[in-house]
């Protein structure tokens, strides 16, 4: 539906109350498009907080935002529909169990009324920051940091994690930096100093996780002596089979060890 309300010749569009699949597809589709519109999002607080708790789909949106194709907002006006607003049409986005349709409406006074309604209310909305690095930044940092090898398992990690924003989900994008540092026996200070400046997580939130991944037995570290200073932790993957495992399965071995270990 997105892409047949998306066509070349609309260089903006205003989407108005979307939910949290619409939200998800939107920037799927505005990332796989070659000249994507201008797209402001007026959004709901909710809606917009909860794609910040998804790294990978927040990190999308990111470079969206970064390339100036998406922007976002929050309001407190009530969203009657969902709606996909151009200068020549409305479209109301109506979901019906697994399927979707948009009703479109061309009449002139109509979508004057609809557009300038919701274009006032997106200039007295606030701006929502999704305080999360732009996947481009994030694989950029990690190649020039680490190595391609790294970047490369990293993103093959992130790819095989069906979501990072479930409270269900074992694994995040922390324990997956943790986990691909260990892979390739990194530091720990290396890899949290990394994570910390390019906004992936603090310092302490790094050492959290190494915490609990080495307490079910996932890594392993080992002290290494420097000039001056306490000894630096290289980690080092704890279990045989993460040690067999490529970087695609390491996420589901890690899975099931964590939940065979009780975490």
């Amino acid at each position: 539906m997105f892409r047949a309300v998306l066509p070349e010749e609309v260089s903006e569009i205003l989407g108005v109350g979307f939910d949290e699949d619409s939200v998800e597809e939107l920037i799927e589709i505005l990332r796989a498009l070659d000249d994507p519109p201008r797209v402001r999002l007026l959004a709901a607080e909710s809606v917009l907080k909860w794609l910040r708790s998804d790294f990978v789909l927040a990190s999308t949106a990111a470079d969206l935002i970064a390339a100036e194709t998406l922007s976002v907002r929050t309001t407190d006006e009530p969203f009657e529909n969902m709606l996909v607003v151009t200068d020549e049409e409305v479209v109301s986005v109506v979901p019906a169990g697994e399927t979707v349709a948009g009703l479109v409406s061309d009449d002139s006074e109509f979508v004057d009324a609809t557009r300038n309604r919701w274009a006032s209310a997106w200039e007295t909305g606030e701006e929502f920051g999704l305080r999360t690095p732009a996947h481009s930044q994030v694989a950029d940092s990690l190649t020039a940091e680490f190595g391609a090898d790294v970047e490369s398992d990293f993103e093959e990690m992130v790819g095989a994690l069906a979501t990072t924003r479930s409270a269900e989900s074992s694994l995040d994008e922390v324990d997956v930096s943790v986990l691909v540092a260990a892979k390739h026996e990194e530091m720990l200070y290396d890899v949290s100093k990394w994570g910390e400046r390019v906004g992936v997580a603090s310092k302490a939130t790094f050492s959290r996780a190494k915490n609990h991944l080495e307490e079910r037995g996932l890594i392993e570290t080992e002290k290494v002596p420097i000039d001056v200073g306490r000894p630096r932790q290289r980690l080092l993957l704890g279990d045989e089979r993460l040690r067999e495992a490529d970087a695609e399965e390491l996420v589901s071995v890690a899975t099931s060890l964590l939940s065979t270990t009780g975490s």
